[in-house]
């Protein structure tokens, strides 16, 4: 009974009452700290829709790009930039983190304060600048929304990979075509496998019209159209990006240079001069099959060529031009002339 007592006796003091009325949590315990991560903010107007943002999310759906309708006075374009989905958002922070821009399109506790330089962009692909083709313009580095991304260091343009977004737009504007070079990062055998196909089918075609070749002189060439289906048709069991396969048999057929050594073994002697001679033991004697020349060892240097005195071998120089970009439709322009080396007729 005396507790009962005790307890209504608490209950009616005038200071009970009074913090009852006025009850609120501790403010430290209601603010969230500056390290706290809550959803990202987006700041639109900042945005330069490099979609490094989308690539570094782990959660799928959780954020997408958008552009608006309204046309941008500037440059006649909606404004594009991330949307967060929060229904999806997991509040990481990595977009934040990636942000290119300076200040953040994406802010979130301490996460937008970390800088490029201590962040990898996910990306399959990145950009180098071929200094041998380079014309120093500096159009790539005016054209990179990435500040720093592109300098030029000792008389050299050099691409910053720690802050490449790998947008494509320095490859987009730089006048010299292959300058810039986009490289894929995965899949790199598999590229070295399409590259090898590509090249040793040109090379057989070009070899099998030796008849052709033998005896053509310096001031003639030799052309001919090889169509691309078969060789696409092999490289999708090598690559499994169409995009990639792509690249790759544009790289290596267009606007491509490349010496051709054919081999006669009709005319061969068995002298032996061309064995001793050649550099990298492409070519050997066996007492059977007699002199055998191994094309996967062959550095293509002409020594052979210039050795033989009975035209085993043959040198010439092949060029290769794409027709388009649409590789099942596309063929490829060989053009064939005898090497700028002392005529053998």
């Amino acid at each position: 009974m005396s507790s009962v007592i005790w307890y209504l006796y608490e209950f009616a003091r005038k200071g009970w009452v009074e913090n009852f009325a006025g009850a609120a949590t501790d403010r430290e315990i209601v603010e969230s700290p500056e390290r706290f991560r809550d959803f990202p903010e987006v700041i639109r107007e900042l945005c330069i829709a490099c979609g490094a943002c989308t690539a570094a999310c782990p959660s799928p759906a959780a954020i997408r790009l958008v552009r608006t309708k309204d046309k941008d006075a500037e440059n006649g374009e909606g404004i594009t930039y991330p949307v967060i989905n929060t229904d999806a958002c997991i509040r990481c922070g990595f977009c934040a983190e990636v942000c290119p821009t300076d200040p953040k399109t994406l802010r979130t506790g301490e996460a937008h304060l970390i800088r490029e330089e201590f962040t990898i962009i996910p990306s399959e692909k990145m950009f180098v600048i071929d200094d041998f083709l380079c014309i120093k313009c500096k159009k790539c580095a005016k054209a990179c929304q990435v500040e720093g991304a592109i300098t030029e260091e000792e008389g050299k343009m050099v691409i910053d990979q720690s802050k490449c977004i790998a947008c494509g737009k320095c490859a987009q504007t730089c006048p010299v075509k292959g300058a810039i070079k986009g490289i894929y990062i995965e899949n790199v055998e598999g590229q070295k496998d399409v590259i090898n196909l590509v090249i040793r089918t040109l090379e057989d075609l070009i070899e099998s019209r030796q008849d052709e070749l033998k005896g053509l002189p310096p001031e003639e060439v030799v052309k001919f159209e090889v169509p691309l289906e078969d060789i696409i048709e092999k490289a999708r069991g090598m690559l499994p990006e169409e995009e990639h396969i792509k690249d790759m048999v544009e790289r290596v057929t267009d606007r491509l240079k490349l010496r051709i050594i054919t081999w006669d073994d009709s005319s061969c002697k068995s002298c032996r001069l061309c064995v001793d001679e050649c550099p990298s033991g492409a070519i050997t004697y066996d007492e059977e099959k007699g002199v055998q020349r191994d094309a996967n060892k062959c550095l293509r240097c002409t020594t052979c060529y210039q050795t033989c005195p009975f035209g085993v071998a043959g040198a010439y120089v092949a060029r290769f031009l794409l027709t388009s970009t649409e590789l099942e439709e596309d063929k490829v322009i060989v053009t064939v002339k005898p090497a700028q080396l002392e005529y053998r007729g």
